[in-house]
């Protein structure tokens, strides 16, 4: 993984505009006050006893964190915004605006900071065990709920 480069991903996120209406192009994803997007991808693990597994998961955590110390130099320390409770409470029928609602679903936490009217945060995804994780960056004008 690249760092140098998921820095470039993350300072045109926060520099660029909010669409009007939510647009889907390859790893990007972005609505009205926000844009997500998948930095990695790790593999597929169908055929696994668990131990390719745990490798990526850790090695995706610690791209996390060594992002999370590169940011930390620019907004100072992040807050660990667990989504937990956001899943719960859209679960429970409580209408959750995205990208809250839709990161919940996968993301157990964020690291998050907050840098002028925006939103930065980078997260470890994984939608179900067999499926890939993935890199996330998030930037988003909306209020975390």
């Amino acid at each position: 993984m690249d760092r140098a480069q998921h820095l470039v991903v993350i300072d045109e996120l926060v520099s660029r505009e909010f669409p009007e209406h939510p647009e889907r192009s390859g790893d990007r994803e972005s609505g009205p006050g926000y844009h997500l997007v998948e930095l990695a991808t790790s593999e597929e693990f169908w055929e696994d006893d668990g131990t390719r597994r745990l490798a990526a998961e850790e090695q995706y955590e610690a791209e996390r964190d060594g992002l999370t110390v590169l940011l930390d130099a620019r907004w100072g320390p992040p807050q660990v915004f667990s989504l937990w409770s956001v899943l719960d409470r859209g679960m429970a029928g409580e209408e959750i605006p995205e990208p809250w609602g839709g990161l919940s679903n996968h993301t157990p936490d964020l690291h998050l900071w907050r840098a002028r009217d925006r939103w930065i945060g980078l997260g470890v995804s994984q939608w179900d065990r067999e499926l890939p994780f993935r890199l996330l960056a998030v930037v988003t004008t909306v209020d975390p709920p």
